[in-house]
């Protein structure tokens, strides 16, 4: 008798799970069908809203010449070539500006996380006035201020001030040993993007610390390793669970934060691209070009970040 109300009610759950699967499939595929109708409504309302208007949603325009010259050109690039080529140019412009964002701000927000955490008394305030201004106050605001106030300050060319590996001047900081000259622009979107965001990092990182049990720091002490020691080896990759995920919405605001360059100057894609609509009158499609761009950009560093987290995972057994 027993054995039977047993079989009974496994072979009543596996019917109830069968049911609720078939009913959860069909609520996603419909759930999926009505997003796919309305993507369709609203692309059909905009074409037809375009052929009103005389306009159509084609690309055949980036092949004309952009007529208009750039500042920072990572490869060569002149007027005559296309709105393909110059919006290249903006992107290369672009993804430099976010890389090195992205590893300077983790450089920074580790450290002063890193800070907040100390036992000195001066360190701990010190990091904690930085995180306070930086994190309340706006990124734009922050980007005037290193453009105008730092930059823009600096003396012509002529009269530039030498570091011996670098000198700066209003037109850039040129490093002699590799050769290169960053515009002033570039420096100052990097300054702030790093500024601002190392500060978010700098939170992330010491929660993530807070995160690991204290038992692990003293029994780390207790074998004789030193602060720095316990805190490479035994805290951080611990920590790194709780950081990473968090770390990648930071990444992704550097990555999307990284147009307010069009308000210092620096020719990132997205003023290429109010360029472009300006001269060609073709808004929507430059817009959903902007989109595709920004969107393949917080996509990558998302999968990449998340393929990072698998690797500190806890796998279970």
């Amino acid at each position: 008798m027993i054995a039977s109300n047993t079989q009974f009610a496994t072979s009543l759950l596996i019917n109830f799970k069968k049911k609720f699967w078939n009913w959860r499939t069909f609520a996603q595929l419909i759930f999926l069908a009505i997003a796919i109708t309305c993507s369709i409504l609203a692309w059909n309302t905009l074409a037809r809203n375009m052929r009103s208007s005389g306009l159509a949603i084609s690309f055949d325009f980036l092949n004309d010449p952009a007529s208009f010259d750039i500042a920072d050109t990572p490869f060569p690039y002149k007027a005559s070539d296309s709105y393909t080529k110059a919006l290249q140019v903006g992107l290369i412009n672009s993804l430099k500006a976010i890389a090195v964002s992205i590893v300077s701000a983790t450089v920074v927000g580790v450290t002063v996380g890193i800070s907040r955490l100390s036992s000195n008394w001066l360190v701990k305030q010190l990091a904690l006035v930085y995180v306070e201004i930086l994190r309340n106050t706006p990124l734009l605001l922050q980007l005037f201020f290193w453009y105008s106030a730092i930059f823009l300050t600096l003396p012509a060319a002529s009269a530039s001030i030498s570091l011996g590996f670098a000198t700066l001047a209003k037109d850039g900081i040129t490093i002699g040993a590799l050769k290169m000259t960053l515009s002033s622009e570039f420096c100052a979107l990097v300054l702030g993007l790093t500024m601002f965001s190392s500060a978010f990092i700098a939170e992330i990182v010491r929660g993530g610390i807070l995160s690991v049990p204290k038992g692990q720091s003293e029994a780390a002490r207790a074998l004789g390793l030193s602060d720095w020691q316990t805190m490479r080896k035994i805290v951080l990759p611990q920590a790194l669970r709780v950081i990473i995920p968090s770390l990648t919405s930071q990444y992704v605001n550097i990555a999307k934060n990284s147009s307010l360059a069009i308000a210092i100057g620096y020719t990132d894609v997205y003023r290429i691209a109010s360029t472009t609509i300006n001269q060609t009158g073709r808004p929507v499609n430059v817009i959903l070009i902007i989109m595709a761009v920004y969107l393949a950009m917080s996509l990558t560093i998302s999968a990449s970040m998340n393929l990072l987290n698998r690797q500190f995972q806890i796998v279970e057994r």
